[in-house]
């Protein structure tokens, strides 16, 4: 007898978006399909996304991009695979042996399970058993992404410091702090997600969203999501990690043939899965958009149409990416903290209070929702009015800061070169006054009375 189950504790908004019902124990078979499906699925977008991007950034910058190797150059992405596959495996001498193996393993092993959580579909039919397109469905799910976007951090670190050589140490430093600093906001960003919809299970999540997606709903947390995942997943224009004017190659820089494949492979799944969750979170998962949900009663939300929604959707973000790396320049460190620190988690917190706020007004007070956009109009106009008339801080002297503007000092810039101190002119014997003359010359007349008139002579032991 097959037992159904809940995916997550009752909805705040009552039975008018019921959780799906999962199947809870899938036959072995079954389980072993999904997960060689998911692997085959995330494998394949990574060759996608290799291809994708580069025939994109080519397009923006009025090049063609890989043409030669298969129709419209589609096993390019093949073939630089095989390519590393076969290049040399080279392991520095100073390099920790078993740490340097086992980083490239730790990087990329959450990245494929953080696509477990992530439901692709509802129940569909596979080979005559009923079951949902998602691998495991826990109560805690989101938080499941989280504590996997935090362990690949550590294989980048470790990647760094075992490699031993400052340049890969400093680049894995910088992965570091720059997950931490965009953890704290992706985190926050989640928060009013789990308020509306009551539950930290990512297909009780899409359940919530049958009506109305977050993304219009919640409109600051998601950009805010979006501007997290681009800083966390290591891209431009927030690649720190991977300066090659700064750093020669990141924290890889001491990788080569399959070690190096591993990183460049979990780089894009981490790209798949927070797209993924992007989509889950805030664009109402597998549902099908406005005008298609409501074609035949809502029949292309049944079947396998919303396994195509969600790739649809998916395949969005990862555009954005690409457009991102070939629109902007790479930010300065210190800028790259400073919006890290001081806007993304000020406003998550402050958004996180309004929503509460809101929420509360609404289910005691009666308040509306044109009440609400009235009341949140005037506040906005207020804060817009005192951060305008607050007065700019004079401009500091340059022997205050290296740079204008910063909050702690920094070094130069590469390209700003130090004054040369004042050469010395040496003057002709003849030209000095007779005084002077006869001081420089005193020691070579004195002949054998000074050990210095003889350049040749070393410390008193008589040897040239």
């Amino acid at each position: 007898m097959r037992t159904l189950v809940h995916a997550g504790p009752p909805l705040a908004q009552g039975p008018r978006n019921p959780v799906p019902e999962l199947l809870a124990d899938d036959p072995l078979w079954l389980i072993i399909v999904k997960v060689v499906a998911i692997f085959a699925l995330l494998v394949l977008l990574t060759l996608f996304m290799i291809w994708f991007e580069r025939r994109v950034v080519a397009r923006m910058q009025h090049r063609i991009g890989p043409n030669r190797v298969g129709p419209a150059g589609l096993l390019q992405s093949l073939a630089d695979g095989l390519k590393l596959a076969f290049k040399e495996d080279i392991r520095p001498v100073l390099a920790d042996r078993w740490v340097y193996f086992l980083a490239p393993v730790i990087s990329t092993i959450p990245a494929f399970l953080a696509f477990s959580v992530i439901p692709l579909g509802p129940e569909v039919s596979i080979f005559g058993e009923r079951t949902a397109l998602q691998l495991a469905d826990l109560p805690v799910g989101v938080l499941v992404v989280l504590a996997c976007s935090s362990m690949g951090v550590y294989g980048v670190v470790l990647a760094g410091w075992s490699s031993g050589s400052p340049y890969p140490l400093l680049g894995s430093l910088r992965s570091a702090a720059q997950v931490i600093s965009y953890e704290i906001a992706m985190g926050l960003s989640f928060v009013a997600v789990i308020l509306y919809s009551g539950t930290l299970s990512t297909s009780g999540i899409v359940a919530a969203q049958a009506d109305r997606w977050f993304a219009w709903l919640l409109p600051v947390s998601f950009v805010i999501y979006v501007i997290a995942m681009v800083g966390e997943t290591n891209r431009a224009p927030f690649d720190l990690p991977e300066a090659e004017s700064e750093l020669v190659g990141g924290f890889h820089t001491e990788y080569s043939s399959l070690k190096f494949a591993l990183f460049f492979l979990s780089e894009y799944i981490n790209m798949v899965t927070v797209s993924a969750l992007a989509t889950t979170l805030f664009l109402g998962g597998w549902h099908a958009p406005w005008p298609l949900s409501a074609v035949g009663d809502g029949v292309l939300n049944t079947g396998w149409w919303p396994l195509l929604w969600f790739l649809g959707k998916t395949l969005l973000f990862l555009f954005v990416f690409v457009w991102l790396r070939g629109t902007l320049p790479r930010l300065r460190y210190d800028q790259f903290m400073r919006l890290g620190w001081k806007v993304l988690v000020p406003v998550s917190l402050l958004w996180i209070l309004a929503v509460t706020t809101i929420r509360v007004l609404r289910n005691t007070q009666g308040i509306t929702s044109q009440q609400i956009l009235v009341i949140g109009g005037i506040v906005l106009a207020v804060l817009l009015l005192v951060v305008f008339l607050i007065p700019d801080r004079p401009a500091p002297r340059e022997d205050e800061v290296p740079l204008a503007g910063s909050d702690y000092p920094l070094p130069p810039l590469d390209l700003q070169v130090p004054k040369a101190p004042p050469r010395r002119r040496s003057v002709p014997v003849a030209r000095l006054p007779v005084a002077e003359r006869a001081a420089v010359t005193a020691p070579a007349n004195a002949g054998a009375t000074r050990d210095d008139a003889n350049p040749a002579k070393e410390d008193g032991d008589g040897t040239a």
